[in-house]
């Protein structure tokens, strides 16, 4: 009878076992919520080249095969007529402005909506800005881009990227100004932002990019897929610079270099 117990016991600490470990959390796949275990300088010891030695579960930054960002050459794209928009179903939702140390980051808290690609629903999470770009067009880079991460039920991860060309502020910005100064003020690490209404980010619906990446900071996960909207919006020169400050990071930027495209398909999707 002893025996039996314990083989029921074994088999369960087993089985046990295999569902916690036999797939990647959402916390493994997703970005790192604080980023000072790496930075952004060329030939640093913690710098983009070196990323995939720093930790076991980031080397996919190092010898991954579809990693981000790319360079979008037109002598690669594939034209897609789509009369249909980009589905994205945002909402008002409470959230949080937290430095997380190279960047930025505005975390929604609950529901504040989705977007859906091929049947797949992705929840928004997060948003965040790198300058200058990370993804480069026919080998420009932009001033600043926007990402907004979002996971769908079984952690698939898909980004919608808006780049932007220094001009007039841009509005969404703009209404976070106050937040993100508190946190320099406050040298503090997070700072309350209150209901967020991500429809206010501009973005192109009806002409973007598509190919399948990585995320561009660790664990540098594959499988993303990411949309990167054509219409390039503006930003002030002030709100790129406000961005950098607050992170106390000194870097004078937080973007990742352009990685291979080791011969990926990227589509562009427009109306005809």
């Amino acid at each position: 009878m002893k025996n039996l117990q314990f083989n029921f016991l074994t088999l369960f600490v087993l089985l046990l076992f295999m569902l916690i470990f036999s797939h990647p959390s959402s916390t493994q796949a997703q970005e790192v919520e604080n980023e000072k275990e790496f930075d952004y300088a060329r030939g640093s010891k913690m710098g983009p080249e070196r990323w995939g030695e720093i930790k076991e579960e980031w080397r996919l930054c190092s010898n991954g095969t579809m990693q981000s960002p790319i360079d979008m050459s037109s002598q690669r794209v594939k034209m897609v007529v789509n009369s249909n928009k980009l589905y994205r179903n945002y909402k008002p939702c409470n959230s949080t402005v937290n430095n997380r140390g190279h960047d930025i980051m505005l975390q929604w808290e609950g529901d504040a909506g989705s977007i859906r690609i091929n049947d797949t629903e992705y929840a928004l999470r997060q948003a965040h800005w790198h300058s200058p770009s990370e993804h480069t067009i026919n080998g420009k880079r932009y001033d600043m881009e926007l990402h907004m991460v979002h996971v769908s039920r079984d952690d698939k991860i898909a980004v919608i990227a808006v780049l932007y060309n220094v001009g007039p502020p841009d509005h969404f910005l703009s209404k976070l100004a106050i937040n993100i100064t508190s946190i320099i003020d406050q040298k503090g690490e997070h700072g309350h932002s209150g209901i967020i209404d991500p429809r206010e980010i501009q973005m192109s619906s009806r002409r973007y990019y598509r190919y399948i990446g990585s995320l561009t900071v660790p664990p540098c996960t594959e499988q993303v897929v990411w949309t990167i909207s054509k219409k390039v919006r503006t930003v002030s020169v002030a709100q790129v610079r406000l961005l950098r400050e607050a992170v106390h990071d000194y870097a004078e930027s937080n973007a990742r270099p352009v990685q291979a495209d080791n011969q990926r398909d990227v589509r562009f999707y427009g109306p005809p």
